[in-house]
């Protein structure tokens, strides 16, 4: 009976473990540097994507990228619609993890 519980208890660890979503966001420049240590996975966006992650009840940021608008499935608006400054057609995936 323990070796099953033993047993439960690792599939119900591991499930909780997966337990991840990819965000994806807007890079949108804003002078202070984070979204481009976010966007190039610099060491610097590390908390920017962990704030990120838990202000979405996520415990940590396992990963963030700027990821082209080819990669994303779904839609995706075009570049320069409502946007008046550069950069508006790129996005960061962050990673979150609970």
């Amino acid at each position: 009976m323990s070796a099953l519980l033993a047993c439960v208890g690792l599939l119900a660890a591991s499930a909780a473990s997966a337990d991840s979503r990819v965000f994806i966001i807007a890079n949108q420049p804003d002078g202070y540097g984070v979204d481009q240590c976010l966007a190039r996975g610099d060491k610097c966006g590390a908390h920017a994507a962990r704030s990120y992650c838990q202000s979405r009840d996520f415990d940590q940021a396992s990963s963030y990228r700027r990821i082209d608008p080819d990669e994303i499935t779904g839609s995706v608006p075009k570049a320069g619609a409502n946007c008046n400054h550069a950069g508006c057609d790129e996005y960061v995936a962050i990673t979150c993890q609970r």
